[in-house]
């Protein structure tokens, strides 16, 4: 079988909160000093569960897709080493500092589109950055495929894939026909961790880069549908006011006294 996982950079999530700092006027987040950013970790879940059916089978090909700068390269390297056969790196001038997820629908489309015949593609649930969601489904939408979300468990049978998903109130069992696009929950598990040698052997494998030319695309069709407003840390406050009293009965008395003179109660 032939998978794709699309995987995103983003900043390191276990990134101090002392160290994460914005940039207001360019409405984006300041690499921290020191911190490499790293694929979402969903994202790496959806590489675990491609890579469980090939090994279940015993073959496959499993095609990593990053749409991104340069640097990107690092998470496609990770999901080589994990144990993905080939990476494909999206980076256009364009698409510097992309927010709205209709372009990253569009582009990682026609990419999926390049790469020719599949029989599932795999996302994370969501990006552990912005946490849209919404990449995975708008894919499904846009190439005409079948899909389950959230999903903790994948397996293949029949030219079908069995999909188990997470509910708000517990589990259920879909099968969909291929081809097919599922989205990984982090109920899967986690992804196994590349050992030293597959990480030599995958740090030697070329990455092919592609620009919107290449997939076909004018900077016309990337035009963002969103505009992002504004992008803060939110300030949080707190008052604290400890009632006092020489009893518990006092201290409750005094309470519902302060309660209603601000006709609370």
């Amino acid at each position: 079988m032939k998978f794709i996982v699309c995987v995103k950079q983003i900043p390191d999530p276990e990134t101090p909160a002392s160290a994460f700092k914005i940039d207001p006027s360019g409405k984006k987040v300041v690499p921290a000093q020191g911190i490499a950013p790293v694929v979402s970790p969903f994202d790496a879940q959806a590489v675990e569960a491609a890579l469980r059916i090939k090994d279940a089978q015993g073959e496959g090909h499993i095609t990593v897709i990053s749409m991104g700068p340069a640097s990107a390269r690092d998470v496609i390297k990770h999901a080589l080493a994990m144990g993905a056969d080939d990476g494909i790196l999206i980076d256009d001038p364009a698409l510097q500092d992309v927010f709205d997820p209709h372009v990253t629908v569009t582009v990682l489309a026609a990419a999926i589109r390049k790469v020719g015949e599949f029989d599932a593609v795999f996302t994370g649930r969501q990006a552990a950055d912005w946490d849209w969601g919404v990449t995975g489904p708008g894919l499904a939408e846009v190439l005409g495929l079948s899909q389950a979300t959230f999903a903790k468990s994948v397996t293949a049978r029949d030219g079908k894939l069995v999909v188990e998903r997470v509910l708000s109130d517990g589990f259920e069992t879909v099968e969909i026909p291929t081809p097919a696009l599922v989205t990984v929950s982090n109920e899967l598990g986690d992804p196994r961790y590349p050992q030293l040698r597959q990480i030599m052997m995958a740090a030697r494998k070329q990455i092919t880069t592609y620009t919107l030319a290449d997939l076909g695309l004018t900077p016309e069709q990337v035009r963002p549908r969103m505009e992002l407003e504004r992008l803060y840390i939110p300030v949080k406050e707190s008052r604290v006011e400890i009632i006092e009293g020489d009893s518990p009965e006092e201290k409750a008395a005094n309470l519902a006294r302060k309660l209603r003179e601000a006709k609370l109660i």
